[in-house]
């Protein structure tokens, strides 16, 4: 049954509700929160600045006015116990609701303005129109993320009408007998009948999505496939500059275990940034070409594509290594294609190019998927799927928590690169306010003085309203810094690798670019970076930023610089500043914040839990491994 069923949803608010088709999906889109309006207090018990409710009566009629352009609507009530005075702004049309007389239920922020008080902007509802069912007064009220022009009241009278129409037959049903009905569950996540209520429809439909997510990820676990045996032989041929860390030997044996297995590897691989995943990856390659069969390592960027090329081929001697990507000349890609399909065992390293239908690989036997949260399943499965069951290992630079790791990556074994480089300094991190960018100047031309090179991250590419854009921000720095060789870059540039590469190369100090170099290549000379309107991004984000300098013997810095004086903007820059270690990191925004947000927007191939969080879940979680396992 489609939503434009229920009434006063058209086609154009269908529209504005985007994801929510149909009427089981609008009674499957869950309260991000919720108010508690059982309580109705008197006007002279009111708290400042707290949502409160109250029943009163208007004294005095809607009055309008417009002060420095802004139309502000006032109403005055009064109940037993004192008067108070409604504001909102913006809203004219509201002088023609309200009559002297009436009583209605108001439910809003109450601040003290000029030692009285006032209600901005309440939720309200008429007391001759409540019913005994009401959904927006006298219980437990949701609140849901809606798109503007959706109001909470509107969205409530659909929801309640959605409720009714849902048959009271179970859909859904799991083997456990203890859990609450899953219409009556939805019912209650809704519209709780008491607190005792919600808990219980909440652990219901919790445990539902723990239950299915677990089951699919089981069912793969089980699909063991045969696998190449891998003869891992030492690494004679192999050309290492540097000594392994004790972390990446130990990575190196579990994969060395799986490759001579006789089962396909599908192993997670991941490292902090700059923790030698590459290497690891190029040592797992070395034993497969040694065995007489080829490798293809997928990358997100044809620029991460041209830097595993020239790492590789530092590493590798006598061992033929391709690049597979989409600038190539057609006569170019034709070799490369030919080669492909020979018998001979080589390195294939290339971008999204790899997995269109042209290349046929011949005697595949291992893949390799770099930063995988930028490649979908589907599109990873594509490329393994080029060879007879080939062992796959996927590298991943967000550092996850080992419990959700195992969750969120069941059908895979995980290894973690947990030490980084011995000549690796730790980054400097330093949070400040817009005051110091003169000071922040001084140091810029202090670090290209001595040959450094620096990033500057702004958020969006052109201006907007307190938000420092990459392509002024260029400008007003080659105007100060007429002497330093500065250039930007940013998503919708075509020459992207280009920039990336002339800056690795020395041509520029300063790079100005968005989050778009969040994936790049080794610039050992980066010593510094810049984050503007650093409360704009995520702990993670910041962390995968700052993790762009550093990659050389030189003391490296990230600035962060925020003028925000909310308190979580502050605790998520103190906890940069605290720590380097993105593994703590993960862990402190995992609890704070839980899953959805530490990853950022929901593409990187994480479960989206309507209701479930896989922080404070975890004992629900466990329920139902067990169940699972009965």
């Amino acid at each position: 049954m489609q939503i434009t069923e229920i009434p006063g949803i058209g086609t154009a608010r269908a529209k504005l509700l985007a994801n929510v088709h149909t009427v089981e999906d609008l009674v499957n889109y869950f309260p991000r929160n919720y108010v508690d309006r059982t309580q109705i207090k008197t006007i002279s018990s009111l708290d400042v600045d707290v949502v409160q409710t109250i029943k009163a009566t208007i004294v005095q009629g809607a009055d309008n006015s417009v002060v420095k352009g802004k139309n502000i609507t006032k109403l005055l009530l009064s109940d037993e116990g004192g008067s108070l005075e409604i504001v909102w702004f913006g809203r004219a049309y509201l002088k023609h609701v309200f009559k002297e007389g009436e009583t209605y239920i108001f439910t809003g922020k109450v601040r003290e303005n000029f030692y009285k008080l006032q209600m901005e902007s309440p939720e309200y509802e008429k007391i001759d129109e409540l019913q005994t069912d009401s959904v927006n007064s006298g219980r437990i009220v949701p609140l849901y993320t809606l798109p503007k022009g959706i109001s909470q009241k509107m969205f409530r009278k659909w929801m309640k009408i959605a409720l009714d129409m849902v048959s009271d037959k179970e859909t859904v049903t799991l083997p456990v007998t203890h859990l609450m009905p899953r219409v009556e569950a939805i019912k209650n996540i809704h519209f709780p009948t008491s607190n005792e209520a919600f808990y219980a429809a909440r652990h219901r439909l919790v445990f539902e999505e723990f239950f299915f997510m677990q089951l699919a990820l089981s069912k793969l676990k089980a699909a063991d496939f045969p696998g190449v045996v891998i003869d891992c032989r030492n690494l004679s041929n192999f050309f290492l500059p540097f000594t392994l860390t004790d972390s990446q030997k130990a990575v190196i044996e579990d994969i060395k275990k799986d490759l001579h297995s006789g089962k396909c590897m599908n192993r997670l691989v991941q490292g902090d940034v700059g923790s030698g995943k590459t290497v690891v990856a190029a040592i797992a390659a070395y034993f497969a070409v040694s065995a007489g069969y080829k490798v293809a390592i997928m990358a997100p960027t044809e620029v991460l594509a041209r830097q595993h090329l020239k790492q590789f081929r530092i590493f590798f001697q006598g061992v033929k290594i391709s690049l597979l990507v989409g600038s190539l000349l057609e006569r170019e890609k034709r070799a490369i294609y030919e080669a492909i399909a020979a018998d001979e065992p080589q390195i294939i390293i290339g971008t999204h190019a790899l997995i269109q239908e042209k290349p046929i690989f011949n005697k595949l036997a291992l893949v390799i998927t770099d930063e995988q949260h930028r490649f979908g399943v589907k599109q990873r499965a594509s490329l393994s799927n080029k060879g007879i069951y080939p062992h796959t290992m996927i590298m991943t630079a967000t550092p996850i928590p080992r419990t959700l790791a195992l969750i969120l990556y069941g059908d895979m074994d995980i290894s973690t690169i947990k030490s980084m480089p011995p000549n690796r300094q730790p980054i400097q991190t330093f949070c400040v306010n817009s005051a110091y960018r003169p000071r922040i100047m001084v140091f810029i031309e202090k670090q290209v003085a001595l040959g450094n090179q620096v990033y500057i991250i702004c958020p969006a590419i052109e201006d907007a309203e307190g938000i420092n854009a990459v392509i002024t921000y260029t400008k007003v720095l080659q105007n100060a810094l007429p002497h330093i060789p500065i250039t930007l870059i940013h998503g919708k540039l075509k020459n992207k690798d280009e920039i990336m590469t002339d800056f690795a190369a020395g041509k520029y100090s300063v790079l100005v670019a968005t989050t778009v170099i969040e994936v790049g290549v080794d610039v050992p000379k980066a010593n510094l970076i810049i984050i503007e309107n650093a409360e704009r991004f995520g702990l993670a984000q910041l962390h995968q930023l700052r993790g762009r300098v550093g990659r050389g013997s030189v003391q490296s810095y990230c600035i962060l610089i925020t003028d925000s004086k909310n308190a979580q903007t502050l605790e998520r820059m103190r906890a940069l500043e605290s720590t380097t270690d993105g593994f703590v990191l993960s862990e402190f925004d995992l609890k704070r914040r839980g899953p959805g947000d530490f990853f950022g927007l929901r593409q990187h191939g994480l479960p989206e839990f309507k209701i479930a969080n896989l922080y404070t879940d975890l004992e629900i979680l466990k329920e139902v491994q067990a169940t699972l396992k009965t």
